[in-house]
């Protein structure tokens, strides 16, 4: 069974439409011919959003940024300075 792509965009009006008018995710997703996934997914990406900035609707895509290798040599030094500490509390416990 192939997959099919939904045009939500052309719908999204209608979405925020029934949304303010009380229909659930199921009975959008049945009015509208979309699966309830579909409209879990476009809703939680459209309050995502409002929450960040107001409007729009991006879908997120691509990979997150790469650490930088001063960032690895940082936490490389945090964590040496941090083993040690542990290992000198330890011998001042006397449990080494």
């Amino acid at each position: 069974m192939k997959r099919g792509y939904t045009h939500i965009k052309e719908l999204e009006w209608r979405i925020v439409e029934l949304r303010q008018l009380g229909k659930t995710r199921q009975e959008i997703a049945g009015e509208l011919g979309l699966t309830v996934k579909n409209v879990k997914d476009w809703v939680r990406r459209y309050n995502r959003h409002l929450a960040e900035c107001g409007s729009g609707l991006p879908k997120q895509r691509g990979r997150k940024p790469a650490v930088t290798l001063n960032e690895y040599k940082y936490e490389n030094k945090r964590l040496k300075m941090e083993n040690e500490l542990l290992r000198d509390f330890l011998q001042l416990a006397g449990r080494r």
